[in-house]
């Protein structure tokens, strides 16, 4: 039977004619039918696969070079746009709806011979962090079943996870790729600001989100981010400063933040392990510093505020009247269709951020609440900026504890939103930014690490993350 261990060893089969993408699209569907019930998929490209893969077959036979990612077995998160495919955002609000265009990223892993396998389940638009909030229903973590695989991208996570595909793209907002990547036992990696387009990515906060990479090696993930960066001009928040070669280092300087370290929420298996992280990498000849952070308890209510403002603006194109749902006849009072087709498409979180971000930009409240957020935003960016000038890279938790039981925080919104304590810091000043796994919890669970670069510094944080998963990984 086929087995896959990276891209490169697949690869090489496939050149020296021991597997061909027949035989991997057969076995991967193959196991996306057993796996059934983990929830992982909305949409199997079944026939599409299977097709593409003969393609590729025949085209190593012709001699036609190869593209870079020739015959990778990709799923994509169902806030990517594919062409005469579905999208929905995991939402009521877009069912049905078959998107007109490919996302930018779609386009590049599609010219580098890369096969689309099909599209995962997730929180609805993007909002959640247990993949509870779909439309589709939740997802089952593949490791204990009675667990949550963390969210906003799920189905992603679990698809690597559970060996339903080669790598997958997410989106992460504010650590949708990180945290579920962590709670699955896989790598999840957010690039900076700037560096994926976001063209064809359904927005939820147009100034955080950002297309992610899951997968098990990190050799894997830097070459689908070879493939997906870049200049694009359908997104004009692209970065177009020329990348600085970047130069292996034997040792690095690290920061730590005391604070995350010693928050009161923090897990103290998980505290112990990266404290023990920490001691190895001194004892290897690196810099590690424990560093104050005191905007820490500022970085959630900040970020829930400026992503639900975004939302609130994002999300008012979604009335029924162009595409996708609508609760009654187009021939009802105008204001009554809006409130029927929105209250009864959108789900319960994804109406409350509505109304949260419509709360925080009313005129009563924009600067109490808007304002301040967007000078803390400041801030935070100004201290971050000033850290990178004497480190190379930040280490923090990714999460403060492993993957709860389905339901566990269902009636208590705010405490999965105080849970993103450690990811939506580099969300909020655009930084990279990646969880790698190395420990597994005495209850049997994997958790990680999470490290974070300066801006455009997406080679450095591979390269970091490789060194401590190859010295420290321990699960």
């Amino acid at each position: 039977m086929f087995q896959f261990q990276n891209i490169k060893e697949y690869q090489s089969q496939l050149f020296t004619n021991k597997s061909s993408c027949h035989e991997a699209v057969l076995s991967y569907l193959q196991l996306i039918n057993e796996n059934k019930h983990l929830n992982a998929f909305v949409e199997v490209y079944a026939e599409e696969s299977i097709q593409k893969a003969a393609e590729l077959d025949a085209k190593r036979k012709t001699g036609i070079p190869p593209g870079k990612m020739h015959g990778v077995i990709v799923a994509i998160k169902d806030v990517i746009c594919y062409k005469n495919h579905k999208v929905s955002a995991a939402s009521e609000i877009l069912k049905g709806f078959n998107s007109l265009y490919s996302a930018t990223a779609i386009e590049r892993l599609l010219s580098e011979d890369a096969i689309i396998i099909g599209n995962c389940n997730c929180d609805e638009f993007a909002m959640g962090s247990s993949n509870e909030n779909s439309a589709y229903g939740p997802v089952l973590n593949a490791l204990d079943e009675t667990k949550v695989p963390g969210g906003s991208s799920g189905g992603s996570a679990v698809a690597v996870q559970a060996g339903l595909c080669m790598v997958s793209l997410g989106s992460d907002t504010g650590g949708s790729v990180r945290q579920p990547a962590d709670f699955c036992g896989i790598i999840g990696f957010k690039p900076g600001y700037g560096t994926i387009s976001r063209h064809g990515l359904i927005a939820y906060a147009s100034s955080f989100d950002q297309i992610g990479i899951f997968g098990n090696t990190i050799e894997d993930i830097s070459l689908v981010l070879e493939i997906i960066k870049g200049e694009d001009e359908y997104d004009s928040t692209i970065c177009t400063i020329p990348q600085k070669n970047y130069e292996k280092k034997s040792t690095f300087k690290i920061a730590c933040f005391t604070d995350a370290l010693n928050h009161h929420s923090l897990d103290g298996e998980i505290k112990s392990e990266i404290n023990g992280v920490i001691e190895s990498l001194k004892n290897d000849g690196h810099t590690v510093e424990m560093v104050n952070f005191d905007l820490l308890d500022y970085v959630v209510p900040t970020y829930y505020v400026l992503t639900t403002a975004e939302a609130s603006s994002n999300l008012s194109r979604y009335d029924g009247v162009r595409y996708g749902y609508r609760k009654i006849p187009g021939s009802a009072e105008l204001t009554k269709f809006y409130t029927e087709t929105r209250t009864s498409g959108f789900g319960d979180e994804v109406k409350r951020r509505i109304m949260l971000g419509t709360f925080v930009l009313s005129a009563g409240f924009y600067d109490a609440y808007f304002t301040k957020a967007q000078q803390v935003r400041r801030l935070l960016a100004e201290h971050t900026a000033k850290l990178f000038d004497d480190y190379n890279a930040m280490i923090l938790p990714t999460v403060p504890a492993t993957a709860f039981k389905i339901g566990d925080n269902s009636e208590d919104p705010v405490a999965v939103y105080l849970a993103d304590i450690y990811t939506v810091y580099a969300n909020l000043v655009g930084i990279p930014a990646i969880s790698i796994p190395l420990f597994k919890h005495t209850n049997g669970l994997p958790f990680g690490l999470q490290i974070m670069t300066n801006k455009y510094n997406e080679l450095p944080l591979l390269d970091i993350a490789t060194t401590l998963i190859q010295k420290y990984k321990r699960y």
